[in-house]
């Protein structure tokens, strides 16, 4: 039905309807953006409403557990040299949200979406996409997610046979695992800096071995494929082996790795790698992630990092000791109730940097700190924090909830 020009039904024009009007009700009221709301009305009024508003686009599929979100910002940006886009820019990644995305935009060619790791196998059923971006899998909200190895296999039954263009991480084996059971792969090698959920082989359980950038299982073969796309320090390197530079505002090596995942995305869809990676010079932040924000006379950098591999990434981006850190850590539904992650992250890596800690669990957060051997202060609110900071710039790094309450408290 891909040429059909209005693919909706009166029941799917009535559901988008009911679906705008209660996500504006929301809005009005002062309780977020509404989006989720919105789709879940659209979608208990036509639970086809997905896939009939899937129809008339170019559909590329977003998921990992981190960098989804910029990673799917990035593609958007590269995309609309080719047409225009719709997306799910700010996050909602889950059926209702995703709904409503697609629902807001009927001039759009190109679909570009961000989707929760547990919902990718649902959403890729009902939305046919045409590409399907892997970026990694680790450990995240140990309460709601599923182990990771039983995300990996849930991806690898949801995508088997699927006519998608998998782009995958050659350098995360349990993403490779997960892809392999798809007929059309290419292979993007991003690189892979937190490896404390890939020790073990997820096809027979074996040790994984882990020569230089390498990686097989010593006991059933399974091993690393032969990447045809490649981030090489600035630049990212194409299947011909022509070298791109990466022209970014955003920082640190996991947003390269997502520019060169985007890259390759870009170019099943005929946007050369040149074009692709100037276009996402654009994307300055992602939600309020990266941003820089003056608050109380300081600069503050707002970071989000939501697990243990989000954490060990920012950390190698933030400015030297001793640049004053504040870490703000909560547990309320939207980032798990379990904070046991917190004894995973290597918080020695901060060491020389004076800290202050503030958020609802402020107190696991120190207790794991002084385990570390680290010197902080616990703080009652961010104003309090920042106050015991010296004029200048200030690294704020917090995990989902908090991340918001910081963004409401600065006015971002």
């Amino acid at each position: 039905m891909a040429g059909n020009s209005d693919p909706l039904t009166p029941r799917a024009k009535i559901a988008v309807t009911a679906g705008k009007a209660v996500a504006a009700a929301s809005r009005a009221a002062g309780r977020g953006s509404g989006s989720v709301i919105g789709g879940r009305v659209a979608l208990k009024l036509d639970p086809d409403l997905l896939a009939r508003l899937a129809q008339n686009l170019d559909v590329v599929l977003v998921s990992a557990t981190n960098g989804k979100t910029t990673t799917t910002r990035l593609i958007a940006e590269a995309l609309r040299a080719a047409g225009p886009v719709v997306s799910n820019a700010l996050g909602a990644n889950m059926p209702a949200g995703i709904t409503s995305a697609l629902a807001g935009s009927s001039e759009a060619r190109y679909g570009v979406i961000e989707v929760d790791e547990k919902y990718l196998a649902g959403v890729a059923r009902d939305t046919d996409p045409k590409c399907i971006a892997l970026l990694n899998l680790s450990r995240d909200q140990l309460d709601r997610a599923a182990e990771t190895r039983m995300l990996a296999e849930n991806w690898r039954e949801g995508l088997a046979g699927s006519k998608a263009v998998i782009i995958a991480n050659a350098d995360d084996p349990l993403v490779v695992w997960a892809a392999s059971s798809s007929p059309n792969v290419i292979w993007v090698a991003a690189g892979q800096m937190w490896k404390d959920d890939a020790w073990s082989c997820p096809s027979c359980g074996g040790v994984m071995q882990r020569p230089g950038d390498d990686w097989f299982c010593g006991e059933c073969g399974f091993r690393r494929p032969t990447p045809s796309w490649a981030l090489s320090g600035d630049h990212v390197l194409d299947p011909h082996g022509s070298a791109w530079p990466i022209h970014l505002q955003l920082p640190g090596r996991a947003n390269k790795a997502n520019a060169a995942s985007s890259a390759a995305v870009a170019a099943v869809f005929g946007v050369p790698p040149q074009v692709a990676l100037e276009r996402m010079y654009q994307v300055q932040a992602v939600a309020g992630r990266y941003d820089v924000v003056q608050f109380q006379e300081r600069d503050l950098r707002l970071l989000l990092a939501k697990n243990p591999a989000g954490w060990l990434e920012t950390f190698s981006l933030i400015d030297p000791p001793p640049t004053p850190v504040i870490l703000s850590v909560n547990a309320r539904g939207a980032d798990g109730t379990d904070t046991s992650w917190l004894w995973d992250v290597d918080y020695t890596r901060l060491t020389g940097h004076p800290i202050c800690v503030v958020g609802d669990r402020k107190l696991d957060l120190a207790v794991r700190l002084e385990v570390a051997n680290q010197h902080f202060h616990v703080c009652e609110n961010l104003d309090q924090a920042v106050q015991m900071c010296p004029p200048g710039r200030i690294e704020v790094i917090a995990n989902y909830t908090a991340f918001q309450d910081l963004r409401r408290r600065v006015g971002n």
